[in-house]
């Protein structure tokens, strides 16, 4: 291992020189903190080609090569973008001053520093949500000259008449003005409930719900299936996956942000 240099910190504020090597592992997505400790005292870590089994051991990111089992461990050196299926009951914060459940705790925080949610689902949707550390990539998605286009599954109370479908895939006036058109699908009708597709094109707060609500349904279930290009897929609920550098590039895409010139 490298020799101990002064403490560096990244653009987050997080120490990066010197590190501890199972912070370093955890970071670098090979297991948790416990599980990287667990490696270690294993003897399948190895740097730059010695076996490191103390965990006190630290570690020089931009210098030392880890390996784990042979394999090369680095640190992601750019932004990263996961997705998480949002389960029902967190808010949309990564801290609430009342300890209610956020959805941070469902993230890789201490993985990668500086997450942020990109938009909100309500404590009670769930589905797809996205997190970035690339703040340009977060505003862009979310503004509304791009109108990135999202899918809602919807449950709403009573039988919506396919009239009223069509409203709302018109565009429908709203308190805060008019809804872009919308694609709109009526999925399934039973007990008194109707479940409907909705694709909206802009990210107001709560506009399914109020577009629902305008034409005379309360929504009582909502659930997100797609953001852009990408999709929910098989996803369990709670999870999360790191996406990869073809759908960020994707979601760039769609966001109006030029990929660099090589």
């Amino acid at each position: 291992m490298s020799d101990p240099k002064p403490t560096q910190f990244g653009p987050n504020g997080e120490a990066i020189v010197p590190m501890r090597l199972q912070k370093f592992l955890a970071r670098a997505g090979a297991a948790s903190r416990r599980g990287s400790e667990n490696l270690m005292t294993a003897g399948r870590v190895r740097v730059n080609g010695e076996v490191v089994t103390e965990l006190g051991s630290k570690v020089d990111p931009l210098c030392d090569v880890v390996e784990v089992d042979g394999v090369v461990v680095r640190l992601f050196d750019s932004s990263v973008t996961i997705m998480l299926n949002k389960p029902a009951g967190y808010l949309t914060t990564m801290s609430d001053p009342h300890g209610r459940p956020c959805v941070a705790s469902l993230v890789p925080t201490d993985r990668f520093p500086g997450l942020f949610p990109v938009g909100r689902l309500d404590m009670d949707t769930t589905g797809l949500l996205l997190f970035s550390t690339d703040g340009e990539l977060g505003n862009s998605l979310l503004h509304p000259r791009y109108h990135v286009d999202k899918t809602y599954h919807a449950r709403v109370a009573g039988i919506m008449s396919q009239e009223q479908a069509r409203v709302l895939e018109r565009g429908i006036e709203l308190d805060d003005g008019p809804t872009l058109p919308a694609q709109v699908r009526i999925e399934h009708i039973a007990k008194g409930k109707t479940d409907v597709e909705i694709t909206i094109h802009e990210g107001r707060k709560r506009q399914v719900k109020r577009m629902c609500s305008a034409v005379g349904h309360e929504v009582v279930q909502l659930h997100r299936s797609n953001f852009g290009p990408l999709s929910l897929g098989e996803l369990p609920e709670g999870a999360w996956r790191v996406l990869s550098g073809e759908e960020v590039k994707a979601l760039k895409q769609a966001a109006g942000i030029e990929a660099p010139s090589c």
